[in-house]
Parts: C-alpha cells; structure tokens; sequence
C-alpha cells in the first residue's frame, strides 16, 4: 500500500521548519529518521497532508556536555549516539539502551527525537529519558519551553506537544562519584520492542549503600513507569537478596500491563519482575567497580 497524497516541504532552518508548522497545524507532520512515520503512513494509519523533512537542520544534530549535563539534539542519529565516546563516559545508559533499538540500519536512519516524539511505550530511549529524568526542549514560534519526562509522556503515542512545536534538544543530567546502570529487555527477536524492558541507574555512598536511585519499565503501562518508591525503599541500604525481592514484589504489583497477541499481562508481570532484579543487581555490581 503507498501512501496518501501529501505536499512536501524541506526547511533551511529551524525558523522555517516552525512556520511550517505554525501554518499546517493537525494537518502537518514533521518527518526525520522516518523510521516510524513511514510505516504508518504506507498503512494509512496516518494521512497527513502536509510533510516538514527537517533533515536538513544540521544545527539540530550534536551532542555536547557541561559539568552537569549531557545535551543532545533531536537531529542526531541514533547510531552516532551509540558509538560516541562521550555518551558512553557522561551517561552509559543511553549508550547501553540505543544498542537495543531495532537493527544498525534503522539505527542509522532513526533519530534521538524521533523515537521520543513517538512514545511507544516499550521503546528504549522514552523509558531511559524517564529513568535519567531528563528534560526536554521544545520550540515554537511563539516560544520554546522545557519539560521534564515525567510531565511528557502522557498515554499511548501521545506526548505534551502541540501540532505547531518540534523538539529540538534532549538534556540528561550526569551523575557523579560512584554510579551505576543497567539495561534489559526481553523482545521475541532481536530488534523487535521489548515485551518488558527495565532501567535502573544507582549511587553508592563510601560504604556501599545507595544514596540515590532511579527504577523505570517500559512495555507494562502506556507510558513509561517510574517506580518511585524505589528510592525510598532502598536510600541507605546496600543492594541484598531482601532488598531487590522487597522492589520485585513492589513492582510487581505497581505495573498494570495488557495482554496481546505477543504476551499475556501475567507473563508481563513476571517478566517486570525478573528484569527488575536484573537491574539492581547489575547496576550496584558497576557501581562498586
């Protein structure tokens, strides 16, 4: 099946792209990567009307760093976060996260904010933006404002943007001292979404005991989920046999996932609760060194 009948735009810059957008309105789409709105498209599950290709935004496409965080521009290709030794030193989780989406070749066409924008709930980079608290920035031409993850995601493949604003830079914080992150997921094949992903990203104080900790899944709510009493939990403890089965059976009875034709909500479940152990484990193992 092709796709409808649609105009095509092709902006020089980011001002163009806005205004693109600002005239299209529910009509237009931007397209990047194309990874995902192609598909839909040649289904016919999307029909818009209009196409902004922002891949000529190179402005967009960079990842660079302060002390405090690691910035990265909605432009850039998934495969070049993968293999950029700043990303893997700044923030290692994005780094083990990106090797799970999809194959190299999508990869090399994907985009970090692609992915974002389109919010599948068992995607890599939604549940790592969560799991980091990352913020996002997203213009228009009116303004340009930031929003934490929390406060983006809002239920399936829907995210707090308007049709007239793009996303133009991803910001993830960097901890410090003695810090460590895990990533697993169990998908049916390799490159296929994940049934049940998890991530966790820890710090130990001088002693061995978490001083703060974040926990997220993906595939088991409409948008990734925060366990947010994982911290509370676990501050000033070390990571024991206890500790990890107290948050499995926490998490366990927080995720609220569907059966599908891929999985049942059981099998979900339990899986949620395996790749959670997983996580604690590995990531305090990386974090005392």
């Amino acid at each position: 099946m092709k796709p409808a009948k649609f105009d095509y735009y092709r902006p020089k810059d980011v001002s163009e792209a806005l205004s693109l957008l600002d005239s299209s309105g529910f009509d237009g789409k931007i397209i990047a990567g194309g990874q995902s709105l192609v598909p839909i498209m040649n289904m016919r599950l999307a029909t818009p009307e209009c196409l902004v290709d922002i891949n000529g935004l190179h402005d967009l496409n960079f990842i660079n760093s302060d002390d405090h965080t690691l910035k990265i521009g909605t432009m850039t290709r998934q495969s070049t976060v993968e293999t950029s030794e700043l990303v893997k030193k700044k923030c290692g989780l994005v780094t083990e996260a990106v090797a799970h989406i999809g194959h190299l070749q999508t990869r090399n066409r994907g985009t970090i904010g692609g992915s974002i924008v389109h919010a599948d709930p068992s995607a890599e980079l939604p549940l790592v933006l969560m799991a980091l608290n990352g913020t996002l920035h997203i213009s228009s031409e009116e303004e340009t404002r930031s929003v934490n993850a929390e406060d983006f995601f809002l239920t399936f493949l829907t995210t707090d943007m308007m049709p007239n604003e793009m996303l133009t830079e991803i910001h993830l914080p960097i901890w410090k001292g003695r810090v460590g992150s895990s990533f697993q997921e169990v998908a049916r094949r390799h490159g296929d979404f994940a049934l049940v992903a998890a991530a966790c990203q820890l710090e130990l104080d001088a002693h061995d005991r978490i001083s703060d900790i974040r926990l997220a899944l993906g595939g088991v709510e409409a948008i990734p989920l925060l366990i947010e009493d994982a911290k509370e939990l676990l501050a000033g403890e070390k990571v024991t046999d206890q500790a990890v089965q107290k948050i499995a059976e926490l998490v366990a009875k927080s995720v609220e996932p569907e059966s599908d034709l891929h999985a049942s909500a059981a099998y979900r479940t339990q899986l949620a609760k395996v790749l959670t152990t997983r996580v604690l484990y590995q990531a305090y193992e990386r974090a005392k060194g």
